[in-house]
């Protein structure tokens, strides 16, 4: 086929067709992210919060690896996460052991949180529970001085609520948003009115804790704080609070700078996302996956792919090269018959000491067009005599030439005056 323009225009549009999908999916890459994860940007992550937080000059990390190294400096933030205790391995359910799946209770959720477990997806077998070492790691952080914020999404009983002495409690109108108001001033509600989200868990706080928010409506507490040792855990049971759509409510981000900042005092604020699937030791492949690099690299190697299909050249074939060197032997053996025929000696010896003297020109700094004496004086003047001297030798042969043997000496002095051109002053001096 001469012309390959359709076959490249049906290859355009299907390349075209791909490069759109994947700028679709790519336009969706906050979606990749588990529920309430700092990463994730649809309405039920969290990552506006990072960002509010980030832009409001509080120091905010991510945390990606897991509690058993925990420094009292550092204030943990873990929020939807789940806890396995002994009882969970037990289970009959793998989903709801490994940390997201509550299928055996559907009579217990609402239309909202189904959409909201199947929302999740895979994103649930992703993140790993945190395990009995890991809650005792954390019980240890906290009594040697640290602080954790602990937003909870189930009341599920583990062993760190179960050691602050915190019971939670399914709330009754969890479908509904409802306001919170804060129960007493402190130096954890400064400047917050109310709050407005869905509460879904009110707490059993003990003696010796504070209850920071309650449910207006039932006189509930939604978020207290709970001393632990020289520490204290903060409790939310409105982890709605933290997602991105619920910010822009009331006094909702407000809430948050008011509850960290006095936190942030001693260290950063770390939010927990090695529980969200995020690890520190993730393989190269395994991060490719999660971000969609292997599209980039499938577009990489299709750009390469129609990159060498382009170096093909459309339309009539060209001559094979061998074609090309016949042609111009031929068209040279033709020109200098025409000059033995014509008897064009003089003509042709000029013409070669036309073009030595353009090419010492350049080497004498004058124009193409000068006259072989001006050349040549420039040329004794910058001290190449021996060049001076070649090119006038070169044009007395050539206003001598009249026939063909003293047009090929002419030709072989210019061959010799222009090597000698090449050569370098001491080589091709003469002495």
């Amino acid at each position: 086929m001469r012309d390959r323009f359709p076959l490249l225009l049906v290859t355009g549009l299907l390349v075209l067709g791909a490069f759109g999908s994947f700028v679709m999916q790519g336009a969706r890459r906050g979606a990749f992210a588990d529920r309430l994860s700092t990463y994730r940007s649809e309405k039920s992550g969290a990552r506006g919060l990072y960002l509010l937080l980030e832009s409001s000059g509080v120091p905010v990390e991510r945390w990606q690896q897991d509690f058993a190294v925990l420094e009292p400096e550092t204030t943990l933030v873990t929020l939807g996460t789940r806890f396995r205790d002994a009882s969970d391995r037990k289970s009959t359910n793998p989903g709801k052991a490994d940390g997201g799946f509550p299928w055996d209770e559907p009579d217990e959720l609402t239309d909202e949180e189904k959409e909201e477990f199947r929302e999740r997806g895979l994103n649930a077998f992703r993140s790993p529970p945190i395990d009995e070492d890991e809650t005792k790691k954390l019980l240890e952080y906290v009594r040697n001085g640290g602080t954790l914020v602990y937003a909870p999404m189930e009341p599920d009983e583990n062993e760190l609520l179960t050691a602050i002495d915190v019971f939670l409690e399914r709330a009754g109108n969890r479908q509904e948003i409802t306001t919170l108001v804060p129960s007493q001033p402190s130096r954890f509600t400064t400047g917050v009115e109310r709050l407005e989200a869905r509460v879904r868990l009110w707490l059993d706080l003990p003696p010796g804790a504070l209850a920071l928010y309650v449910d207006e409506g039932v006189d509930q507490a939604v978020v207290g704080l709970v001393p632990y040792g020289q520490g204290r855990v903060i409790v939310v049971g409105a982890p709605e609070l933290a997602m991105n759509h619920a910010l822009a409510r009331a006094d909702n981000a407000l809430f948050w700078r008011a509850l960290v900042r006095p936190l942030a005092t001693k260290g950063p604020i770390a939010f927990d996302e090695y529980h969200h699937g995020f690890t520190g030791d993730r393989s190269i492949a395994e991060f490719a996956a999660r971000y969609g690099l292997q599209f980039a690299a499938a577009q990489l190697l299709l750009g390469v792919m129609l990159w060498a299909a382009s170096l093909k050249r459309f339309g009539r074939p060209r001559p094979p090269p061998e074609d090309t060197r016949i042609g111009a032997t031929d068209a040279l053996f033709a020109t200098s018959r025409l000059y033995r025929e014509g008897k064009h000696h003089a003509h042709a010896a000029s013409s070669i000491a036309k073009a030595l003297a353009a090419d010492y020109a350049r080497k004498a700094g004058l124009p193409q067009r000068a006259e072989p004496a001006e050349i040549s004086a420039a040329l004794e003047v910058r001290g190449r005599k021996d060049l001076a001297a070649a090119l006038l030798d070169v044009s007395r042969a050539a206003a001598a030439a009249t026939s063909e043997s003293e047009v090929e000496g002419v030709a072989r002095l210019a061959a010799l005056a222009r090597r000698t051109l090449d050569a370098s002053p001491t080589k091709g001096r003469t002495t």
